[in-house]
């Protein structure tokens, strides 16, 4: 008898084990469990920046899940999990029973208890409906303040996208850093600089003690040094955390997340968990970790899902990774990017912000951090051949002191150590994959190529 395959979320992690599932399994009985529609958090900043509609958010329709045999629940909350009776509590009273059980619920921004936080006009920017809200509520400015309180790599990203609709914008961070849990303090200042030169406020080392409301609808920010920011919108980034809370006395194992094993199981048999919710294997780690970013979600979906359909597969850990543009000037950070015991290779050009810096344990990169403006990062494949390395674990061997010396000739390394033959070789599945079966709605394509981009062309 097929088993009665049943998944918590609808985010890429989801969806991705969704179509794995049937890749293995036509027949047996999905059921997905949601208080959102199917879409990507990460594709959010793209409909905030007008770059493309609301629509492409979504990753699957009522029509893509009834061609895949999948009954769906969305606007239901899993409120309990049975796990010694294999069974679901929702919000509405209804139970449902399972026979395997997906969790991927994916994080939550985290709430600050300060004065002024309930207002109107200050909160996170997280799901379809909140980035719905900012776009109307900016809709009433010729161009909004917005302050957005934390500058990690989620509100940075949302900072990006109002940049280029040309609000006013102000960015407060706690740490002495924008980027803390991305950049180290050098690459950082870059970052800060370039901010400023694109007319961008940054307070970094300030705390916010509270938020007073104007005597119109604008917004006070109190800062801990007794200055203040005046602000039409308030964005909250302050961190992210996974969604466990409906777990307790479950019997699953957790820890900052839902511990996971290389298949994706948790310490329960029939339960996996997957994408930001799962805390499990990572390359260059001993213990492990959450890594909240989109790629790790969609491996993990499909290793849970081709383990739910019956397959033997491992997954050999995530790779740490955050690629960003903050207004024009590009950053991207690997691996132990911080390990403050590796040996470190440094190129820096505050001038011109410039900065690349490799982590060496012996000969073997174990973490990068590269920032740059688009001609100097952007536009090469030195980031790819980077993480290449990085996700191959291959020594460098004699190239490490070429690279040393030449840091921005990888390639020559990336060839001599066939790297991507390496690369074309790993499947994660153990076959090639296959494109996802949804795509949004049509829309015309307007794709405008630089003339270095098109004697590149030209020239094949």
């Amino acid at each position: 008898m097929s088993k009665h395959q049943i998944i918590i979320g609808a985010g890429p992690a989801a969806t991705n084990a969704v179509e794995t599932i049937r890749q293995y399994d036509a027949d047996c009985p999905i059921t997905l469990v949601c208080d959102e529609p199917a879409h990507s958090r990460m594709a959010l900043p793209y409909w905030l920046s007008g770059q493309f509609p609301k629509e492409h958010t979504f990753t699957a329709d009522a029509a893509s899940f009834r061609e895949m045999n999948v009954e769906t629940k969305f606007g239901s909350r899993v409120s309990r999990i049975d796990t010694t009776n294999s069974q679901l509590e929702l919000s509405d009273g209804s139970t449902l029973r399972y026979d395997q059980l997906l969790i991927a619920t994916g994080s939550s921004p985290l709430k600050l208890n300060l004065p002024g936080f309930d207002l109107p006009g200050v909160q996170p920017l997280w799901t379809i409906d909140q980035t719905a809200s900012v776009i109307e509520a900016a809709s009433a400015y010729e161009k909004p303040r917005v302050a957005m309180i934390g500058a990690g790599f989620i509100g940075l990203i949302m900072l990006n996208a109002m940049y280029k609709r040309g609000w006013d914008l102000t960015v407060i961070e706690r740490d002495p850093q924008v980027l803390p849990r991305m950049l180290d303090a050098e690459a950082a200042s870059m970052v800060e600089d370039w901010l400023r030169s694109k007319n961008v406020a940054v307070h970094t080392g300030k705390q916010v003690t509270g938020i007073e409301q104007e005597q119109d609808a604008a917004k006070k920010i109190l800062l801990d040094d007794g200055s203040s920011v005046v602000a039409d919108i308030v964005i909250v980034a302050t961190g992210v955390k996974a969604n466990i809370e409906f777990l307790a006395n479950s019997g699953i194992e957790m820890d900052q997340g839902i511990l996971v094993d290389e298949q994706m199981r948790t310490n329960i048999e029939n339960i996996f968990a997957a994408g930001d919710v799962a805390q499990g294997p990572a390359l260059y780690q001993t213990q492990k970790v959450i890594h909240p970013i989109q790629p790790t979600a969609v491996d993990h979906g499909r290793i849970a899902g081709a383990v739910m359909g019956g397959e033997d597969v491992h997954y050999p850990g995530s790779l740490l990774m955050n690629v960003l543009d903050v207004c024009g000037l590009q950053n991207a950070s690997f691996g132990n990017w911080d390990d403050t015991a590796a040996e470190t290779t440094v190129i820096s050009n505050p001038a011109q912000s410039i900065y690349r810096k490799y982590l060496w344990q012996e000969d073997r990169l174990v973490g990068a951090i590269f920032t740059g403006k688009a001609n100097d990062l952007g536009m090469l494949s030195d980031v790819g051949m980077v993480k290449g390395f990085l996700q191959t674990q291959t020594p460098f061997k004699e190239w490490k002191a070429y690279l040393q010396k030449n840091p921005f000739d990888i390639r020559r390394a990336f060839i001599a150590r066939g790297i991507a033959v390496q690369l074309k070789e790993q499947k994660l599945l153990g076959q090639p994959s296959k494109p996802r079966r949804y795509h949004a709605l049509p829309v015309e394509k307007q794709v405008k190529t630089s003339e270095a981009h098109q004697q590149f062309i030209d020239a094949r």
